[in-house]
């Protein structure tokens, strides 16, 4: 291979690693700022977790069809495309003055990173031959994805205690141009264009986001009106309404979102089931702790972020442990199960935190055994998720546990939210880690008995293999 083409394959690596991290990021490291943004906006506490679900909710219900736009459309004009809005979407929510304006910028935000990832991992695969140049190429693209949440906790507590809060959205901007103007260069033309009778599920997407937004609504409603006031009601009925056309849109499409092959996988249905639980929990656990350690422990924005260095170091340790052994040895069901246990057992520790609470004897043990839950259940919940999948639906399944992880991630934080405004001062941080710990304890139920007996045993031939985000290009099979 000439040191030119070495050059172009380690560029197109590094401007996908980037934009994946830019992504993952944005998910992250507004939790940190979440007080700041209070203050500065006026935001009540019922519409402050639509920052964080605006774009959770967008990302996860359009990445589906991210990746069939990259398909027909064309993946570098479709990645061109998702950096663009997502640069433009970043700088309206840093200079946004108003709440409504930031959340809008949020909810355009992940429309445009719903656009990338799929793309990206296309490139990847089109970019490195097969074996193991492509799988060493997946497993940095996968590696990044793993740390860019943690570092995006970290980021958003130095960048809010420094240049203040807007530049955790600004700082997009300068990356989004460079990004773009390296895709620009190095990126090859697509070739052809759509091909003549095949389409893309826009209804289904738009259907399933709509509903799920509005279900989202109904229960912050529920906490400032009341569950049987006509607007909770209303939101629950038109969020039923969508969901019910999402599934005969589904029915009837030649090209679904969701195929019946991937409804009738009852491994991969569990193992969707318990990424949601997983991350749900997972992700509330962060929006609630940046909360706590800031509006009642009075930790400034920076400390909040490092004082999650503790889970961040110790959910890598565990990953790494869990991939390279763990999953071969315990299998996928028994991992899954004890890491939504101990999440729950962490979370619980919390439930009866002192307002003067000590970081060393009360937050830090819930933070390492948080960072161990997450380093066992994440990626069990991913390989489970490939485990039994045929080479067909490999790429179907990859695209679906990620969809899970974000919507999880998005329903997990409104529900803590509509405890949390339920309730005032300490009592309602305690009752909102409770819901946090049962909804961590459903997933660990669910993981027990959603699985079919042996599935997952002999996992260690999809952990032996790329990350679970690199399936789809690996093309291979991950055996259960």
């Amino acid at each position: 291979m000439s040191a030119q083409a070495t050059l172009r394959k380690g560029v197109i690596l590094a401007l996908a690693c980037a934009a994946q991290f830019m992504v993952v990021l944005d998910v992250a490291i507004v939790n940190v700022a979440l007080p700041s943004i209070q203050r500065d906006l006026d935001v009540g506490r019922s519409a402050l977790q639509w920052i964080i679900i605006g774009y959770g909710l967008v990302l996860g219900g359009f990445l589906l069809l991210g990746g069939r736009l990259a398909d027909l459309l064309g993946r570098r004009r479709i990645l061109l495309a998702g950096l663009a809005l997502f640069s433009a979407a970043s700088l309206l929510a840093g200079l946004a003055g108003s709440a409504d304006v930031l959340i809008g910028a949020r909810v355009l935000q992940g429309l445009g990173a719903a656009l990338i990832p799929p793309a990206a991992l296309s490139i990847l695969a089109v970019t490195f031959a097969d074996g193991a140049e492509r799988n060493r190429a997946i497993g940095l693209y996968g590696a990044v994805t793993g740390v860019s949440a943690s570092v995006g906790v970290i980021a958003s507590g130095l960048l809010t205690d420094g240049v203040g809060w807007h530049w955790i959205f600004l700082i997009n901007v300068p990356i989004g141009v460079v990004l773009l103007a390296t895709a620009a260069v190095f990126l090859p033309a697509d070739e052809g264009g759509r091909r003549e009778g095949e389409g893309f599920d826009v209804a289904g997407a738009v259907t399933v986001t709509g509903g799920l937004l509005l279900l989202v609504l109904g229960l912050s409603r529920a906490a400032d009106v009341g569950w049987g006031s006509s607007s909770t009601l209303a939101s629950f009925a038109g969020a039923a309404l969508l969901l019910a056309v999402f599934a005969q849109v589904e029915r009837r499409s030649r090209t679904p979102l969701l195929p019946g092959a991937a409804v009738r996988n009852r491994t991969l249905v569990a193992a969707n089931l318990a990424a949601f639980t997983t991350f749900g929990a997972f992700f509330g656990f962060i929006f609630l702790g940046s909360l706590l350690m800031q509006q009642v422990l009075g930790y400034s924005p920076t400390r909040t972020g490092v004082a999650w260095l503790a889970t961040t170091a110790t959910s890598f340790v565990a990953a790494a442990i869990t991939g390279g052994k763990l999953v071969a040895v315990l299998g996928v069901r028994r991992l899954l199960v004890a890491g939504q246990a101990l999440l729950a057992c962490s979370v619980l520790l919390l439930t009866r935190i002192p307002v003067d609470g000590s970081f060393a004897t009360d937050l830090l043990p819930a933070l390492v055994l948080a960072g161990v839950a997450g380093g066992i259940a994440a990626p069990a919940a991913q390989i489970g998720a490939l485990s039994g999948v045929t080479p067909a639906l490999a790429g179907l399944a990859s695209g679906l546990v990620e969809t899970l992880r974000e919507l999880g991630g998005a329903v997990g934080v409104a529900a803590v939210s509509t405890v949390l405004v339920s309730r005032t001062g300490l009592p309602a941080f305690h009752a909102a880690f409770w819901a946090i710990c049962a909804v961590a304890a459903v997933g660990a139920l669910v993981a027990a008995v959603g699985f079919p007996a042996g599935a997952g045993a002999g996992a260690g031939d999809a952990a032996a293999g790329p990350a679970p985000s690199a399936v789809p290009a690996a093309g291979g099979e991950a055996r259960g």
